[in-house]
């Protein structure tokens, strides 16, 4: 005696496929019969026998895919504790989490999807990159980038903040190939980050400047002294990198001034005004509340980068999560947003008595300007890569072996 049961099932996509009904036979003890409707393994699991015929299916499937063989057989890269790893790839308070430091380029890109010490920075920076090339296609719409000379600055501007966090979701991604491509990685980051300072000192110098210093010594050479605050910071922070490994502290001291330096020079006239405010010489505005932001988030960012906190604290907790360069990276974004947002606010508010009060930036100004400053970079960076000490792949090699 058997009993049928109808359930709903689906054969597949094409003609007389679809939903459909499909039987479910079920037995007596020590019976059988015809097994019509099993054709459908997610129901036939429920009849007797159902999972012999579920395993079946199963096969099927896999033939009827037949995923290339290469796929198949992707696997994640290997990850390695602090003492496995050469010391020039080493983090303070970082104790796992290190990838291969012969990695191959797939191998980094494939480590960008997978949990190690470096993944949150990479998507730190890597996300913040497409909002602010919206933000970029945005203005792209409303403003005139190609005839309209007040906008240059801004044009500069938004380029710069757009190639410093892709820059260093980059180096954060292929910083494990070698020793000396992780050098070269960051020298590229910190190339980067120059110019960005270039960029606000443009950027400072043609909307951001105090109405009492337009045209004076400092606003005429504001641009000119940037260009050297650049040159500066890259080839500061580049040579810290030759002397980490025998001294780490003046290693950190170096890279940092070299960064604080162009900050505190960019942010000269943020000061001025913002004291002026706190005096009363000036009532508050919306662009100056936008700036006491970034340079909150500024601060913050510079106190991660130089304390290795929390980290120190607890070294081994925060591999993955947490760690002060994760949290650096995330404050210079969000500082970057309030700076741009000051930036657009002081341009369009400002536009009137800037245009007749100082001269109108010119090309030379302002792209010429960041053409040189890419081009000066670029030949710094140059002479600090052919400086690296050449490290053997075998000398790599032998040293994860021997841990």
């Amino acid at each position: 005696m058997k009993k049928v049961t109808l359930f709903p099932a689906w054969r597949g996509a094409g003609e007389g496929h679809g939903w459909g009904w499909a039987q479910c036979v079920r037995w007596e003890a020590g019976k059988g019969g015809p097994s019509r409707g099993l054709e459908c393994p997610l129901w036939c699991v429920l009849c007797r026998g159902g999972k012999e015929r579920l395993k079946q299916a199963c096969q099927r499937g896999r033939g009827a895919l037949r995923l290339p063989a290469d796929m198949l057989s992707l696997r994640l890269p290997q990850l390695f504790d602090i003492h496995q790893v050469p010391k020039v790839f080493r983090e303070d308070g970082i104790m796992s989490g290190y990838r291969h430091p012969r990695s191959s380029a797939l191998d980094c890109i494939l480590s960008s999807f997978q949990m190690t010490n470096e993944t949150v920075n990479i998507w730190t920076h890597f996300l913040p990159t497409w909002y602010f090339l919206w933000r970029f296609s945005m203005l792209c719409t409303s403003l005139d980038f190609l005839t309209d000379s007040y906008t240059w600055p801004l044009l500069v501007y938004m380029l710069l903040i757009c190639l410093y966090p892709f820059t260093s979701s980059c180096a954060h991604t292929f910083s494990s190939m070698s020793a000396e491509a992780r050098h070269i990685c960051y020298f590229f980051d910190y190339g980067a980050l120059s110019l960005y300072s270039l960029g606000c000192a443009i950027t400072y110098g043609s909307y951001a400047m105090p109405d009492c210093w337009v045209n004076s010594w400092l606003h005429q050479h504001f641009v000119t002294i940037g260009v050297a605050n650049s040159l500066f910071c890259t080839s500061m922070s580049c040579y810290s990198r030759f002397v980490e490994l025998q001294f780490p502290h003046k290693s950190k001291i170096l890279r940092t001034a070299a960064f604080i330096v162009p900050f505190l020079f960019d942010s000269f006239p943020l000061f001025y005004r913002l004291l002026s405010c706190c005096w009363g010489s000036c009532s508050p505005s919306e662009a100056l509340a936008s700036h006491s932001y970034h340079l909150l988030f500024a601060f913050l960012t510079c106190f991660l980068f130089a304390s290795h906190l929390p980290e120190r604290l607890a070294p081994g907790r925060f591999d993955y999560i947490g760690h002060s360069h994760q949290l650096f990276h995330v404050c210079a974004v969000v500082g970057t947003h309030f700076q741009m947002e000051a930036v657009l606010t002081d341009m369009a508010s400002r536009k009137d008595w800037l245009m007749s009060h100082s001269s109108l930036p010119s090309f030379p100004a302002t792209m010429g300007v960041l053409v040189l400053g890419i081009l000066l970079n670029l030949g710094i960076i140059g002479i600090f890569s052919t400086g690296l000490p050449r490290t053997p792949r075998q000398s790599t090699l032998a040293h994860l072996h021997q841990e």
